[in-house]
């Protein structure tokens, strides 16, 4: 974020709302607030030039894009030099069908949550982005079933 900002219930309410739906108008956003549409969008500009709000964009129903397979990938490097670790970050966040990833401690290094059409577009993957890594040591995956809930949500305090 570009400055520390302070942020009252009325943001809250707004980002909650802007969350669930971010297609609102102005006027349906302020409404929904029970604030003035001038108030809605000065705050809603704020938290944008503020970096609050990161970015706004539209969730696609994974099933639109045939059933395909999400993984969960744990990843453990040989080397975790800090140009190490970077270098297979910058690798992973290229990846288009990597929808996250995260550094994460203890245990493996990575923990990446990848999407593929169907296995043999996750084998692609994994030769792309572990196999021809000679500094990935391990690579444990997961395959998701269900997904129980998805919410990319920044709950209010």
């Amino acid at each position: 974020m570009k400055d520390s900002i302070e942020l009252d219930a009325l943001d809250w309410r707004l980002l909650d709302l802007l969350q669930a739906d971010a297609s609102l108008t102005n006027q349906a956003l302020a409404e929904a607030a029970h604030v003035s549409p001038a108030t809605a969008l000065r705050r809603t500009k704020r938290l944008r030039e503020s970096g609050v709000i990161e970015r706004v964009t539209a969730l696609l129903t994974p099933a639109f894009a045939g059933r395909g397979l999400t993984a969960l990938c744990e990843v453990t490097l040989d080397r975790q030099g800090a140009e190490h670790l970077a270098a297979f970050e910058a690798r992973a966040v290229a990846e288009p069908r990597v929808q996250q990833c995260w550094r994460v401690s203890p245990g493996p290094d990575f923990l990446l949550v990848v999407w593929a059409a169907d296995m043999p577009g996750y084998l692609a993957l994994t030769q792309r982005l572990f196999t021809q890594d000679a500094n990935v040591r391990n690579v444990k995956a997961f395959f998701a079933t269900r997904r129980a809930k998805f919410a990319p949500t920044v709950p209010a305090p």
